[in-house]
């Protein structure tokens, strides 16, 4: 049996008429670059995540880049985050003129440790931005309280955590702003590139709404130096689709989640996500942990089940960010996940059969 990481074709299947209906809508209004469409969506999703505005953009790279520069980011300033995310978080850093901070995560559950926070911290910091890896959000009650003490802006990359939950309050919701990115295979995916910034503060999203579009507030007249940032008309109306979805579709996410749990408890070698108590995780990915992960992996996949992993370089050893001068070991519970971190299958769409046969051959490999 077959077992992909991921199906973006039978969710479609099941959409279709519906995406079919919203496309033609686009055609018919001509509403290509932002519009009503897109306006409805950021309307949507700003309820969706109990924020008073959201502003659709180009990518989640662009949400992260320009909610940087908005809060006034720039050269000789320094953000902390963690190494072990995809490198689009350091990038928008980098891109602002700023120093990207690594502090290492916490074990359990692989977001930003708050007990490493107050260490990185100087003159030159001026925002944190945790990451809400595989869809579980980091603790931001002690990171909240961090900021607050030094004066510190928080940008939530919530990247892959559309719908989860901190103590009862959504992603995105309690920092400053919160970055998401629609890239195809997340949670909530667009057909195509787009992301979004949430916000509750009305300064804010009238600066971001400008800074996305060319620095005008009205056409042909900047206000400032902007970007082209857009969201595309045909990408706003297939997300206000798909937004209907997505709680059935993070709920079929946690039951596919609580059988791999299940089946693979009694399993030796294997490690498998830990959920926080005060935490609601839509498992934007599941990964456990073992330790001949490259071994198992290859096994799987003669399988015909096809694996991820995330992510095989922390972003301190990417060649990109060597510049910096940080050594292998500077953070090593990051180092450790990266060489034993596997993301096993997982969609709404993954059925139990699919999940049996994953653990079927997971056994097999870790018993032999």
């Amino acid at each position: 049996m077959r077992a992909p990481f991921l199906d973006l074709k039978t969710q479609y299947e099941s959409i279709k008429d519906e995406i079919a209906a919203a496309i033609e809508l686009v055609l018919d209004n001509s509403a290509f670059a932002g519009g009503p469409l897109v306006e409805q969506f950021e309307n949507e999703f700003a309820t969706f995540c109990q924020c008073q505005h959201a502003i659709g953009v180009g990518s989640g790279t662009e949400a992260l880049w320009l909610a940087l520069l908005v809060l006034g980011i720039g050269s000789g300033d320094e953000v902390i985050t963690v190494p072990n995310t995809f490198i689009a978080t350091a990038e928008a850093i980098s891109f602002c003129g700023a120093k990207p901070v690594f502090v290492d995560i916490d074990e359990q559950i692989y977001n930003m440790n708050p007990a490493l926070l107050e260490k990185a911290i100087t003159a030159k910091t001026k925002a944190i931005v945790p990451v809400h890896l595989f869809g579980q959000m980091a603790d931001m009650d002690a990171i909240m309280e961090i900021a607050q003490e030094y004066g510190l802006f928080i940008i939530e990359d919530a990247s892959q955590a559309h719908g989860a939950k901190y103590g009862g309050r959504p992603a995105g919701s309690i920092g400053d702003v919160g970055c998401f990115s629609f890239y195809p295979g997340k949670n909530l995916g667009a057909y195509g590139e787009a992301g979004a910034i949430v916000t509750n503060d009305k300064n804010l999203m009238k600066k971001l709404k400008m800074l996305r579009d060319h620095g005008q507030q009205e056409k042909y007249y900047h206000k400032m130096i902007g970007w082209n940032s857009r969201m595309d008309g045909l990408q706003g109306a297939i997300l206000s689709v798909k937004l209907k979805h997505l709680t059935s579709w993070s709920e079929a996410r946690q039951k596919n989640a609580r059988l791999y749990n299940e089946l693979l408890a009694d399993v030796d070698g294997v490690i498998r996500p830990l959920v926080a108590d005060n935490a609601e995780h839509v498992y934007h990915i599941y990964a456990i942990r073992v330790q001949n992960r490259d071994a198992l992996k290859s096994a799987l996949e003669a399988n015909n089940i096809h694996c991820g992993i995330h992510y095989p370089v922390p972003i301190h050893l990417q060649e990109a960010y060597l510049y910096q001068g940080i050594d292998n070991g500077n953070f090593p519970i990051t180092e450790k996940c990266a060489e034993e971190l596997l993301s096993l299958p997982m969609f709404p769409e993954l059925t139990t059969e699919q999940i049996e046969q994953v653990v079927h051959e997971i056994k097999t490999f870790q018993s032999s």
